[in-house]
């Protein structure tokens, strides 16, 4: 009795009806997508309806983009198994492997891929990549050789966290945090604040559309570093004014990954349309440092660098009275050849199913003629 009514639920898992209706769910989910970006911007309506397992509309929760594709994969594996014939299909059965390892790179590309941006000033090098929409928060203390380096990363980050380790002797309790924030005056300053909090305040703004704009912000308490540092303080990326927890400079910035290998910019080159200020093109000429050795790179429009599974892309440019910065978009995705090699495959598998079917049809055209 068990075994009928599991293999009940297996015909049930594989049935082609599941595919179909899923397959019409990602298009629903395409649509509705594409039309809230202008509302909320690329980031925010990829991962509302994208990259997630459910979202709401109103009170109602419906399936995101995530479990619709685990769906899928499930139902194409399980149909693999139990339907799919090699010996008598294998043109559909080659077809269904390609499909699902083009789930399985869509996985590796959600879960694990990473992007930022490496800003370099000529004359400069850079070995680490900024992400585009997590912060740290980051604690420096000085060293006269290598300075020591605490960082908490986004998930630490939200209100009633409190942070210890073993570099710090006291903790770090987050009070309020904003994910868009701009800083204004005080009319009074509030002496239960240290520092740049006293004069200042986080007023909280909508996300922005384009999300790596966000001004990221908190307040933290801190406790058991002494009476003199011990308080509240407001801490907002990009502030001028340094933070101090004693020796130890208390910042956030955007993610930091750190690099195996270092890109130093010799020259930025920018070449105008002619009689305008629009860039016509723009490219940057890097040395690419690792293990003691150098190797001269041109990084340009479509010309990328690919090198230790990142791919960096020209991306913009800094101008001031300075030497000039480059701004390279820097990729990381695990899942990057998982499209060509599915696609080849189930070119393949459909291939040799229409090859198969050749004899049926030509046996038809006889006797239709006959």
């Amino acid at each position: 009795m068990e075994k009928k009514e599991r293999n009940k639920w297996l015909l049930l898992l594989a049935d082609p009806v599941i595919f179909f209706y899923s397959c019409s769910w990602l298009m629903v989910l395409v649509i509705a997508g594409t039309l809230a970006q202008r509302e909320l911007g690329l980031y925010m309506a990829q991962q509302k309806y994208f990259a997630s397992w459910f979202f709401f509309t109103g009170p109602v929760p419906l399936p995101g983009g995530r479990i619709t594709m685990a769906i899928i994969f499930i139902n194409l594996v399980v149909y693999l198994l139990i339907k799919s014939s090699f010996k008598k299909t294998p043109g559909i059965f080659i077809a269904h492997i390609g499909a699902l390892l083009l789930l399985l790179g869509g996985f590796l590309t959600a879960y694990f891929s990473s992007e930022g941006t490496m800003v370099i000033q000529e004359g400069d090098s850079s070995q680490y990549v900024s992400d585009y929409h997590s912060r740290e928060l980051v604690l420096i203390n000085p060293s006269q050789e290598e300075d020591e380096v605490t960082s908490f990363s986004m998930g630490w980050l939200s209100a009633g966290e409190t942070l210890k380790h073993e570099t710090f002797q006291g903790e770090i309790k987050i009070l309020e945090t904003y994910t868009n924030c701009d800083v204004v005056q005080r009319t009074d300053s509030d002496p239960s604040f240290k520092g740049f909090g006293q004069r200042f305040q986080a007023r909280e703004l909508p996300d922005d559309k384009s999300h790596e704009r966000n001004m990221f912000g908190l307040v933290m308490a801190v406790s058991g570093f002494g009476d003199s540092i011990d308080g509240k303080y407001l801490l907002v990326e990009y502030m001028n004014e340094p933070t101090f927890l004693g020796a130890a400079q208390c910042v956030i910035r955007k993610e930091r990954t750190y690099l195996p290998f270092e890109i130093e910019l010799l020259d930025f080159e920018k070449k105008l349309h002619p009689g305008t200020n629009m860039p016509k093109s723009y490219k940057s000429v890097v040395n690419l440092l690792e293990d003691g050795q150098s190797r001269r790179v041109v990084i340009q429009m479509n010309e990328p660098l690919r090198h230790h599974g990142y791919t960096f892309f020209q991306s913009s440019f800094i101008e001031g009275r300075g030497p000039d910065s480059t701004v390279l978009s820097a990729v990381k995705n695990y899942g990057r050849q998982f499209p060509y090699i599915s696609s080849i495959i189930m070119c393949i598998g459909l291939l040799i199913h229409l090859i198969q079917l050749v004899p049926g049809l030509m046996k038809r055209n006889e006797e239709k003629e006959g």
